[in-house]
């Protein structure tokens, strides 16, 4: 949403801020987004409805560049359990950078909906359309952040745990957006956030320094490493993504070469210990990044992930978007 217009919001209100980055909510923020996502969650788990539609006659547009399975059903979803709707719009129909400038597609939508949701590869479009936009814009993923995601996690392991702080939490893999995203929302919360890589998969540098800068200021801690069992040994959450994302097809090869001893399997959940949970954020290349055993394993949060997609959008749409109710 461009500055001008954020000046309007309540004093402490999220009405109409953007998430493009996971940095663009301070941690007291998302602790707000969270706990208004527990709220809508315990309420449409014990009923199966919202007693009131917080979003009623609401409408958001989704921009979507790239495949998308839970992102698209459970912002549509979600909308929908809240009493608005969600309007797909993908890059064939728009053209967004090339048929329109990015720009102008903004200055179009912010006159019909009351927010954008958008998909794509770049990151510099998502945070242009944000600039332009007088409306909340949402990244449901960039090629370098994926900070829906992010807040599922955190959701997830609050629920596992009892708590989203003091969490030792190791990745096992790519220091890609889901890696970036999870390590400012995480570290932002005081947990120390381990990431074990393949020389070359290094996450961006800039981001990690805000991602220190958040765990110094809140007592978490940032650790980066190429040794997947050290990662893994004491570590509450082991957390894995596939190896080869969209866009990286051509990688595949190279990336299955450099990855071999990164996958997480009974033996380096092992090291971790009984108590600890494995996440994946999906989809799996089951036998590549993680062997079906731990997948489908007791302590396995997975599926728990994916499901808490729907109720953290929820909880950020109404925060962002305002409540009627």
């Amino acid at each position: 949403m461009s500055a001008p217009d954020r000046d309007l919001a309540p004093a402490g209100s999220l009405v109409g801020r953007d998430l493009v980055s996971a940095a663009d909510l301070q941690p007291a923020e998302i602790r707000r987004v969270l706990a208004t996502a527990a709220e809508l969650k315990a309420e449409f788990v014990s009923r199966r409805r919202h007693a009131t539609l917080p979003l009623l006659r609401r409408t958001i547009a989704m921009l979507f560049e790239r495949p998308s399975l839970r992102t698209r059903v459970t912002f549509e979803v979600g909308m929908v359990q809240l009493g608005g709707q969600a309007i797909q719009l993908t890059a064939g129909n728009v053209g967004w950078g090339t048929r329109e400038p990015v720009a102008d597609v903004a200055r179009n939508l912010e006159r019909v909906v009351d927010g954008i949701v958008i998909r794509t590869g770049a990151h510099a479009i998502a945070r242009e359309l944000a600039e332009a936009a007088r409306v909340p814009v949402i990244n449901a993923l960039t090629l370098h952040e994926h900070p829906c995601q992010a807040l599922a996690d955190l959701f997830t392991m609050g629920e596992a745990f009892g708590r989203t702080s003091g969490l030792v939490i190791a990745f096992v893999g790519d220091g890609n957006n889901v890696f970036h995203s999870l390590a400012l929302v995480a570290a932002g919360q005081g947990n120390e956030v381990r990431l074990a890589h393949p020389l070359g998969y290094e996450p961006d540098p800039e981001l990690m320094a805000t991602a220190a800068a958040l765990a110094a200021a809140n007592g978490g801690r940032i650790v980066l490493e190429q040794d997947p069992r050290a990662a893994v040994t004491g570590a509450d959450v082991i957390y894995t993504d596939a190896w080869t994302s969209m866009g990286q097809e051509d990688e595949t090869d190279a990336r299955r070469s450099a990855f071999s001893s990164y996958q997480v399997n009974a033996a380096l959940l092992g090291l971790a210990g009984p108590g600890a949970r494995v996440m994946h954020c999906l989809p799996a290349h089951r036998g590549e990044e993680i062997t079906s055993d731990v997948m489908d394993g007791p302590q396995s949060l997975v599926f728990d992930q994916s499901e808490n997609r729907l109720h953290a959008q929820k909880g950020l749409l109404v925060e962002l978007l305002g409540s009627d109710a």
